[in-house]
């Protein structure tokens, strides 16, 4: 059977960006140099046999395109994974100002398009064109979920290929164009965000990258419009927030307002994650919300080496994208980014409001909102968050602090790993604690990982009175235990200092919590509420699981297990209410 496909109207061909023509055997002489001597390409872009696509014909239907039409363009929802039968496609990446390289010059029968975004069915990062004439077998979203779970080892190929040549199209910086200054708080901000979620893009330099200079007279830009984002449809975005760029990119999710999950899960920290993916693996619909990106806290981490069946270490960001993608294949809806609002417990079934007042419903709701690193009553705070406080150590705020100094204040494992990374990167690490020592806060490889590099000091007994600068950041006044005041001249400053539970959003619900705002569940809340599934809130049908729960282990690995295990008790909890 033919699909209705149609294809979107055809484009221009176009030459090989490097002027050569050919093929050969692998990839072909005018395909991207990132591609052509990637030593994984034969994984990211396998050829299927006959009988492999024999597999597949059921997932989805036939369609056919004439030479000249594109099958999708970058920037603009596919319709799906195409398999060739027959004729050629060539993938073109293009960024938002339009400049164009051949990805791959020649695809043909057997190779298949898309990325890993097709799994949810977000905007492609290519063209694709055609050369001659295709048919092809296309294969919807949902029909390439359903063949991923049906048959584990094609599934298991598709998979990484698609992984791959996201990282791949990460590294080109394809996508939107970010233009600012390198320090620019609201860039930064903006580049965490794409990084996080795992958004090809580029960033120019508007104050040293000459390139630019004539595109910002072409703009007309003002110093209030900075950062500019020229997005992959060419679509300017004047200094705009998260939200507004994630609309421009296609990446915001929808959902049908009828529908009744049988899960909402608020956050995508590791609990969330976790919660959704043995939920979706076994059948229940889940909803999942988080309002900036996969990972939570613990997706800030530079690398994890405690967690079990990784004795190399992972980053958090790894681990988070992994465990992502894992929940899309099994069929969970992923909101990101997404700001829950309110929990509104009194009606039936439950619903979560999100911050554009859109309201999703669901039989039980799950708390995995997380924390958020405490901001100490330190003078001068808030004026300086972006322009020289950070709150998270990612490769981004690592280049700005190349070969300068910098001062990280925490004592835990998060700023242990946080330290090991910059010092790689810093000319110095200054680590600032409160107490006498790390060993009550800091895991002992930890402990010796910061001891054993040569520009870190440990200054003990210190806390941060008064930050002081003029647009950024310039220096900070602290004070030892029965000293006076002392001054420290650096322009980074990295806070891990505790956490505090993200639990404002229930303040519509009556959700029992402590002293400290964290979710009571079990036989931890007081009196006649208690219950006997202990991750059970004191509201029916509502569970908290991972930070944001009182009492939890505040581990990667616990949070993992606690998203496992309230899915056994959610289906207890659907069972009695039958």
């Amino acid at each position: 059977m033919s699909s209705d496909f149609t294809p979107p109207r055809g484009e221009p061909r176009h030459e090989a960006a490097d002027g050569t023509g050919g093929a050969r055997t692998g990839a072909a002489a005018d395909d991207d140099p990132s591609v052509r001597n990637n030593p994984r390409y034969y994984q990211m872009y396998p050829t299927l046999t006959d009988a492999e696509i024999d597999k597949m014909r059921r997932f989805g239907s036939l369609c056919r395109v004439a030479a000249g039409d594109v099958l999708y363009r970058a920037g603009s929802s596919s319709p799906g994974m195409f398999v060739l039968l027959s004729g050629t496609v060539s993938a073109i990446g293009r960024d938002g100002l339009g400049r164009e390289r051949v990805v791959r010059s020649k695809m043909q029968r057997g190779e298949f398009s898309s990325d890993i975004g097709q799994l949810s069915g977000k905007p492609a990062l290519v063209d694709a064109r055609v050369i001659e004439d295709v048919e092809a077998l296309l294969l919807p979203s949902a029909g390439l979920r359903a063949l991923m779970i049906a048959e584990a080892e094609l599934g298991e190929r598709i998979t990484r290929a698609l992984i791959l040549r996201r990282v791949a199209a990460i590294e080109r910086g394809d996508g939107p164009v970010l233009v600012g200054a390198a320090n620019n708080a609201r860039l930064v901000a903006l580049q965490t965000f794409l990084r996080r979620n795992g958004q090809p893009h580029v960033a120019l330099d508007a104050e040293h990258d000459a390139s630019v200079i004539a595109l910002l007279e072409r703009l007309a830009a003002k110093l209030d419009d900075f950062p500019l984002v020229i997005c992959p449809n060419g679509a300017v975005l004047r200094n705009p927030d998260e939200g507004q760029l994630a609309s421009c990119l296609g990446i915001l999710p929808e959902f049908d307002p009828a529908h009744v999950y049988d899960v909402a899960i608020v956050g995508a920290g590791p609990s969330g994650l976790a919660a959704a993916v043995y939920a979706a693996s076994e059948g229940l619909s889940a909803a999942v919300f988080d309002c900036r990106a996969p990972g939570g806290q613990a997706g800030t981490s530079a690398r994890i080496e405690n967690y079990l069946g990784f004795p190399t270490g992972i980053s958090g960001q790894a681990l988070a994208g992994r465990a992502f993608h894992q929940a899309q294949k099994f069929g969970a809806h992923i909101g990101i980014p997404c700001e829950v609002k309110a929990l509104h417990c009194e009606t039936s079934p439950l619903s979560v409001e999100l911050a554009d007042s859109r309201r999703i419903h669901a039989r039980t709701v799950v708390i995995a909102s997380g924390a958020e690193y405490r901001r100490p009553p330190i003078e001068g705070l808030a004026r300086f968050e972006g322009r020289g406080v950070y709150y998270w150590a990612s490769p981004i705020e690592a280049r700005l602090c190349r070969n300068e100094p910098v001062l990280l204040v925490g004592g835990g494992n998060s700023a242990g790993q946080a330290t090991v990374f910059l010092a790689s990167h810093a000319e110095h690490v200054h680590l600032f604690i409160r107490a006498a020592n790390l060993e009550q806060s800091m895991s002992r490889y930890l402990i010796e990982r910061v001891a054993s590099q040569p520009n870190v000091t440990l200054h003990s007994h210190v806390e941060i009175t008064e930050l002081e600068g003029g647009d950024r950041l310039e220096q900070i006044h602290y004070r030892r235990d029965g000293a006076g005041d002392e001054i420290m001249r650096v322009r980074h400053l990295f806070l891990f200092t505790g956490a505090e539970p993200n639990t404002r959003w229930l303040r519509t619900c009556r959700v029992s919590l402590d002293a400290k705002g964290f979710v009571l569940t079990g036989t931890d809340i007081p009196g006649e509420a208690q219950r006997s599934l202990p991750l059970q809130t004191s509201v029916d049908g509502v569970f908290a699981i991972g930070d944001a729960r009182a009492g939890s282990t505040k581990r990667v690995a616990a949070a993992v297990g606690e998203g496992a295990a309230v899915v056994a008790q959610i289906h207890r909890f659907l069972v009695a209410a039958r």
